[in-house]
């Protein structure tokens, strides 16, 4: 399917009172084909970040929601924070995460600011891909001089609103909407209490760095050049935003952060030069926070970079890469860090689709050995590979470790990132086996009473069909590269292991027999024959070459025992 996805993550000027905000979360959950990922309210700033993600359509709807909503439920002539804010609804960003541009996901924030201002009575500036103009890109620059500054700064002809009224609304202030590319909000905590110390680390790190000055850093005069502006001095990370703020809440002063772009400018490389600055000015990093959602690689990078700083095997699971990551970042120093409620995949996953794996290896087997014909051989032959590569993987992390092979970390680590990634294809493989079977039950119980429906029935079950050969193939696929691990880790590998290394290729040899036998019933009903025959020449090729290998790496086994 390519059902198309954004995200949206509307900062609300609300954090500290839990029924103003489930009225504004109530209105998003009303608008069917929306996902709630996340509610994130902080005290001290009194604003909430909320998170949600659907298709393009129901999203605008329940952003259009949510903004009057919280027009009514919150008054901004009474609200105090520490973030910079100027409306109850402060900025509400679309977010394209599956197939659909920038670009399209900039006219559905220029759809949702037309309903919204034509009749709310609220005025709404565009900001990022949405702006109308190059100076409004920028949220500081429309958000400059907060809530405050708005009833004279409507007045202006610059500051005409994209959207909406040029009136000040007391009430609800004024709204900032946009498209932009995925953006983390971070906070690195520090030990001082000390807003200004906070700033200087802020200064030191973030892209825009600090204005120079003459003498004293802070009150001495500033440098200008040529024509007047004045000079800055950049941080060291680009694509960051940040300032410092002090948080009773905590009782920690804070680096505050956007990171705009994290392949610029990745999480972990973040927090290590917030590390630096505060090292160099006397002060220590004790942890950070995460404000909203962060996609998987963000943990897993972060899991791989302290694991090599460690001088230790980066070839370890996902699960392990995260908690290193949380762990190193002290994400849990301020409150537990949930993945499955943080990481934007594990909010979108459905473990329904996956149950197998997601069961304990006693109920695994139970569930296989009930009186119904799914979980079969094609699952149990994936499973077993998964296995395999799990094997030829442990051998690699054990000779990563080895005591005197310093110098091979590198080339043992590598391996074994192969190795899981060849794991969790396979355990993927696993569910999908069984789903394609089910797909194949499903078509031959469509109704056939009429030529259009004993057609269409046809054509459903022929595609499923195709797709249950196509599952099996891929198992083989994927068990046939594990002989190379499996033969490299004999050969080169921690000696003590040797057998581990045999063990996986024997069960890699399973695999592939196994799913080999579900490619040729499967194929055979396959009213293509030209189509049936190529799969079976592939797999033939496949399972002549796993026998091959097989005998090559036991031989090699047994001589080194």
């Amino acid at each position: 399917m390519n059902t198309q996805l954004i995200e949206c993550v509307p900062n609300f000027s609300e954090g500290r009172d839990p029924a103003v905000l489930k009225q504004i979360t109530d209105a998003i959950e009303s608008v069917e084909g929306v996902r709630l990922l996340d509610v994130d309210p902080g005290k001290a700033t009194n604003r909430t970040v909320v998170t949600f993600v659907g298709a393009p359509e129901p999203v605008v709807q329940a952003a259009y929601l949510a903004i009057k909503k919280a027009a009514e439920v919150i008054d901004m002539s009474k609200h105090k924070g520490e973030h910079p804010r100027m409306g109850a609804t402060d900025v509400c960003p679309l977010i394209p995460i599956a197939n659909i541009t920038m670009e399209e996901t900039a006219k559905w924030a220029h759809q949702l600011a037309e309903k919204a201002g034509s009749e709310l009575g609220i005025p709404f500036y565009m900001y990022e891909a949405a702006a109308t103009t190059p100076e409004r890109r920028n949220l500081a620059t429309i958000r400059a001089g907060e809530y405050e500054a708005l009833p004279e700064k409507l007045k202006k002809p610059e500051w005409k609103p994209d959207y909406g009224p040029a009136t000040f609304n007391p009430r609800a202030g004024a709204t900032v909407i946009g498209a932009r590319d995925f953006l983390v909000a971070y906070n690195v905590n520090l030990n001082t209490t000390s807003e200004r110390r906070a700033n200087s680390v802020a200064f030191d790190v973030r892209e825009q760095g600090r204005v120079l000055r003459k003498g004293d850093p802070i009150e001495g005069e500033i440098v200008r050049d040529a024509s007047g502006e004045p000079v800055r001095e950049p941080g060291t990370c680009k694509a960051v935003k940040g300032i410092g703020w002090y948080i009773p809440e905590y009782g920690v002063a804070q680096v505050s952060m956007n990171l705009t772009n994290i392949e610029v400018t990745p999480l972990h490389v973040a927090f290590e030069e917030c590390c630096k600055s505060a090292d160099h000015r006397g002060m220590r990093v004790t942890g950070s926070e995460l404000v909203g959602l962060v996609p998987l690689k963000v943990m897993t990078e972060a899991g791989r970079y302290f694991l090599q700083k460690q001088k230790w095997s980066t070839g370890v699971s996902e699960e392990e890469l995260i908690h290193i990551a949380v762990k190193s970042l002290g994400l849990d120093e301020l409150a537990p860090f949930d993945p499955k409620k943080k990481i934007i995949e594990y909010q979108l996953a459905d473990e329904k689709s996956a149950p197998l794996v997601h069961m304990s290896l006693r109920a695994f087997a139970n569930e296989t050995a009930k009186d119904s014909p799914a979980p079969g051989g094609g699952s149990i032959s994936a499973y077993v590979g998964a296995l395999g590569a799990s094997l030829g993987t442990m051998v690699a992390n054990l000779s990563a470790g080895k005591r005197g092979w310093d110098d091979r970390l590198e080339e043992f680590s590598a391996w074994a990132e192969k190795g899981q990634a060849l794991k969790d294809t396979l355990l993927r493989l696993v569910d999908e086996d069984t789903n394609a079977f089910n797909q194949i039950m499903a078509a031959f119980r469509l109704p056939k009473d009429t030529p259009e429906e004993k057609a269409a029935r046809k054509a459903a079950v022929q595609a499923a069909t195709r797709y249950a050969t196509e599952t099996p193939l891929r198992t083989m696929q994927a068990a046939i590269a594990i002989f190379e691990l499996a033969e490299e880790m004999v050969k080169t590998g921690n000696p003590n292991s040797v057998s581990d290394a045999g063990v996986g290729a024997l069960c890699a040899r399973a695999a592939v027999h196994g799913a080999w036998m579900n490619v040729k019933i499967n194929a055979s009903s396959l009213a293509d024959k030209e189509l049936a025959a190529d799969f079976a020449q592939k797999a033939e090729a496949i399972a002549k070459r796993a026998d091959e290998w097989e005998r090559e790496i036991v031989k090699l086994v047994e001589g080194k025992m």
